[in-house]
């Protein structure tokens, strides 16, 4: 039985960088929390990529015998890009749609290391459980440090009032993926208003 076997989630949604970044704990990072995706019967929802990082979750999670499903706008939708080997791909018209498609199919978000589309995916989806949009878990892998700084600049916005605490309180961080599944599995989100639905917008 999974370690995990208490979750009810189906589909983990992975933010992660198009490139693999110059230290080897960032591809192990990835390829890990793939596994442990599959092996724990989840499904990956992600960018449909197949470079970088998140070519290699998708086939961590393939090679472990777990489905994957790619969220992609049509102008990014390339032989290049596209992964050859997902078991579900969705085409949206733009990259506000393939967001929010992301959002819909999944039960919690992971945020791999990454680059600035990678930052921006994590923020929106922090920004609508700040909004009440939705509850789901959020957690942030922080291998090797990577996030640190992001981190210290949420705590920092705390600090200085920009940021309430119970809104720093709806993410997990953790240095390795069984420590920040298990935080995001026990994590309990504070309890916010709803301002609007996203199928309302």
């Amino acid at each position: 039985m999974s370690e995990f076997a208490s979750s009810n989630w189906k589909r983990i949604c992975v933010f992660a960088g198009s490139q693999p970044g110059n230290a080897p704990q960032f591809q192990a990072a990835a390829v890990e929390l793939g596994r442990k995706i599959a092996e724990n019967g989840w499904s990956l929802v992600y960018g449909a990529g197949s470079v970088g990082l998140m070519g290699l979750i998708a086939d961590a999670v393939l090679q472990a015998g777990g489905d994957v499903i790619g969220v992609i706008p049509d102008f990014l939708a390339t032989k290049e890009l596209l992964h050859p080997g997902l078991t579900q791909v969705h085409i949206t018209e733009d990259m506000h749609t393939r967001k929010a498609k992301m959002a819909e199919l999944s039960d919690a978000f992971i945020a791999l290391p990454g680059g600035l589309g990678t930052f921006e995916e994590f923020f929106e989806v922090m920004t609508w459980a700040q909004l009440g949009v939705h509850s789901k878990p959020i957690g942030l892998l922080n291998s090797n440090q990577f996030y640190q700084p992001v981190v210290n600049l949420i705590d920092h916005a705390v600090e200085t009032g920009f940021v309430r605490k119970e809104h720093r309180e709806l993410i997990s961080v953790a240095p390795t993926t069984n420590e920040l599944l298990t935080a995001m599995l026990h994590h309990k989100n504070p309890d916010i208003p709803k301002w609007f639905d996203l199928d309302e917008t």
